[in-house]
């Protein structure tokens, strides 16, 4: 059989709803919807798009079913996560357990930084350099708020300058559940041991030690462990 011949036949338009479900994705995607933030009710949806108030539920329920939304009785429909993986994590509580999350950061963490320090790309270097100064001025100003934000940049840099695009992807595709682990482990003032790991992280990237690095990431999970439990 010819490749035109298997083209053949009518060409389906895509059901409503899943053109409704789609659009509601991209709402949530373009962060117009930001996790944890209450959408709009059925009504004004559907007035919205022009679509029966039946399509808009059952677009709403197939992004619940994703574990992108969260209808709550008596209150609305929220945000629960942006992207299907975390989607799954929060709804069949996979990531309950702080001590595997930081592990699964570790394992992916320690590769990144692995690869970053084979690149050894001066330029690559120069946002891990800026987060943690960053996070010395969080520390400073006591703001725990921006402190989470710039370590979480640090974090997601050290992916970046590994170069590896689908290991950047899978790690955003988690980002929401690793971020909620930095907010989880973060303290002010710091434990001494924690900042001392940052910086060995980045002085094993610069120094171009794909060994060191590796060790230094997992030894920066295992000091937040240890921080955690108070040793």
């Amino acid at each position: 059989m010819s490749l035109n011949r298997s083209l053949e036949g009518p060409v389906r338009q895509v059901p409503l709803v899943l053109q409704v479900s789609e659009r509601f994705r991209a709402q949530i995607e373009s962060g117009a919807w930001p996790r944890g933030s209450r959408i709009p009710g059925e009504n004004q949806l559907a007035s919205e798009l022009g679509v029966s108030r039946g399509t808009v539920r059952e677009a709403l329920r197939s992004l619940s079913l994703t574990g992108l939304l969260e209808p709550r009785v008596g209150d609305g429909t929220y945000v629960r996560a942006t992207n299907e993986i975390s989607g799954v994590l929060v709804r069949d509580e996979l990531s309950a357990s702080l001590t595997h999350v930081l592990d699964a950061r570790a394992g992916i963490e320690a590769a990144a930084a692995r690869l970053a320090a084979q690149h050894a790309d001066p330029a690559s270097l120069t946002p891990l350099s800026d987060a943690l100064e960053a996070r010395g001025a969080a520390l400073a100003a006591g703001d725990l708020d921006a402190f989470v934000a710039v370590d979480t940049d640090f974090h997601r840099g050290v992916v970046v300058a590994s170069g590896n695009p689908l290991l950047l992807r899978l790690y955003d595709a988690l980002a929401e559940v690793l971020a909620e682990s930095i907010r989880e482990t973060a303290t002010i003032p710091e434990d001494h041991r924690i900042l001392d790991a940052h910086v060995d992280v980045l002085d094993a990237i610069r120094a171009g030690d794909p060994e060191a690095a590796s060790q230094a990431s997992y030894a920066l999970i295992e000091a937040v462990k240890v921080a955690g439990s108070g040793q």
